[in-house]
């Protein structure tokens, strides 16, 4: 959707619809003068209770060529003592939703009210933005008929224009994760990944991608074990951007494109789903995109370690050790617990570039979804800034973290008889001996682990989250490395 700003009168712009926000409870006063150009019947709707503002309720009315815009949308944020702006973003997500599915071309946007209440109409934006995802590259119709176009009205700083090209740029790698984790998995393997990975591959970001025998040079056991059923050749996949001076913050996205469990293989209800298994790599993609065109001041490394997790002759099997690229010897007890398999030697390679900060996001667990369910990223990590500054950014985003607790009793449970570790100590408190194995290999480098494996599909339709990949990572690293890291550096 093309956004644009406009210093001109809502009743002088000719568009299909005119929106128009309001909290729940208040009166039409805001928009008096729009309400007599329209006879009052922005009022007499409010007065007969078919309209009060609650949290996304929307009503539309023609405005019979009484004013420029063709319609009004009046949209509810809730009340205004609950205002945040998540709720104003969900309101621009239902707004641009509304009118997209009535096929309506151009909208504009009266954002007197929202300043008037000392808040930022830019949320509303980036939820607009959001919300008219698509992903139709498989259907015959492969139509986009709807919201094309969005003038927000007013005269404004060049901060506000800034702060709305930035959420065109996240919203734009929002839409690029989503595309790559509702991709089937047919036509998303590791080459395809390495493929778009090269793509974005172009002035201040280099791209290097290792096969097998490379991953076998660099001792990458764990890696390699997980991708021996697959007749898909792996990819291990390293984006360098280079922004700034000093050591990298290392992103590391697991991007296992699809996992049937190997050997332990999953039941087959729900498997399809099993495609997002790489949405930790999208994300990653995605954040060195917005990167590169944001020239943020940073070095910013995203590690890829794809691969599929298929049965077969070759595939790894529960009992067998193999050795990352750390030295440490690992009992297989499940290979469906293979995420962190390839983490491992992830973290183990990005450790040679003696980063600054390594965050690792996957979809990792199971367990995550069962104590969060689909509302927050389970976090782990050993550095306590770090966390809060991800906790702060999860806060503005609404991509919220809560933090897991890695006590060292938890390293009993992954010991092993006769390895060093073992990569599952059971379902006993299996979220977070996932990010303790990982915090082994971590060892006293800054790491934060993000379980996103409830967060990253939706179910059904959300307000600015369509069904399907929600791209969730995205928006809360993005947010975190511009102001947790881009403005210290």
């Amino acid at each position: 959707m093309n956004i644009t700003i406009k210093h001109v009168k809502e009743t002088d712009h000719p568009c299909d619809a005119l929106i128009l926000p309001l909290c729940e409870g208040e009166r039409i006063a805001p928009y008096q003068d729009i309400d007599g150009a329209l006879n009052g019947s922005l009022g007499k709707i409010m007065a007969s209770r078919d309209f009060s503002g609650k949290l996304n309720q929307a009503s539309l009315v023609h405005t019979l060529n009484a004013i420029k815009p063709r319609r009004v949308l009046l949209v509810g944020m809730g009340k205004r003592g609950e205002l945040s702006s998540e709720r104003i973003r969900q309101a621009g997500g239902k707004a641009a939703s509304y009118l997209d599915g009535l096929n309506l071309r151009s909208a504009s946007l009266a954002v007197r009210y929202i300043l008037s209440i000392k808040a930022s109409p830019v949320p509303f934006v980036e939820g607009a933005l959001l919300s008219l995802y698509k992903f139709r590259k498989y259907k015959e119709d492969k139509s986009q008929n709807g919201l094309e176009a969005l003038t927000v009205l007013g005269k404004y700083e060049k901060a506000f224009h800034d702060s709305i090209r930035w959420a065109e740029k996240i919203s734009s790698a929002v839409h690029f994760a989503r595309d790559l984790v509702n991709s089937p998995s047919n036509d998303m393997t590791p080459s395809v990944l390495a493929r778009v990975a090269r793509g974005i591959g172009r002035g201040k970001v280099s791209v290097k991608v290792l096969d097998r025998d490379d991953a076998e040079r660099e001792g990458m056991g764990a890696y390699l074990s997980v991708a021996k059923g697959s007749g898909e050749p792996c990819r291990f996949i390293v984006l360098k951007y280079s922004g700034g001076e000093g050591a990298p913050v290392v992103l590391i996205g697991k991007s296992i494109t699809f996992d049937s469990g190997g050997i332990s293989i999953k039941p087959s209800e729900g498997m399809e789903r099993m495609k997002y298994d790489m949405a930790g790599g999208a994300a990653v993609l995605a954040l060195i995109r917005v990167a590169s065109e944001g020239n943020l001041r940073l070095n910013l490394v995203g590690i890829l370690p794809a691969a599929e997790n298929l049965p077969g002759g070759r595939a790894s099997k529960p009992g067998d050790i193999v050795r990352a690229i750390s030295g440490k010897t690992i009992e297989i007890i499940n290979t469906d617990a293979e995420g962190r398999l390839v983490l491992a030697d992830a973290i183990g390679y990005a450790q040679k570039m003696k980063p600054r900060a390594i965050i690792d996001i996957a979809t990792l667990t199971g367990a995550c979804s069962v104590a969060l369910g689909n509302e927050a990223i389970a976090m782990m990590g050993n550095d306590e800034g770090l966390m809060s500054g991800l906790k702060t950014a999860g806060e503005k985003t609404h991509e919220r973290v809560w933090q897991m607790p890695l006590f060292d009793e938890y390293l009993e449970y992954i010991k092993s008889d006769i390895a060093d570790i073992k990569n599952s100590g059971g379902k006993t408190g299996s979220l977070v001996t996932a990010g303790y194995f990982l915090k082994e290999f971590a060892g006293k480098t800054p790491w934060v682990h993000l379980d996103i494996a409830g967060t990253a599909w939706a179910e059904k339709d959300k307000p600015y989250i369509p069904k399907g990949a929600s791209g969730v990572g995205v928006r809360l690293l993005s947010q975190f490395l511009k102001e947790c890291i881009h403005e210290d550096s």
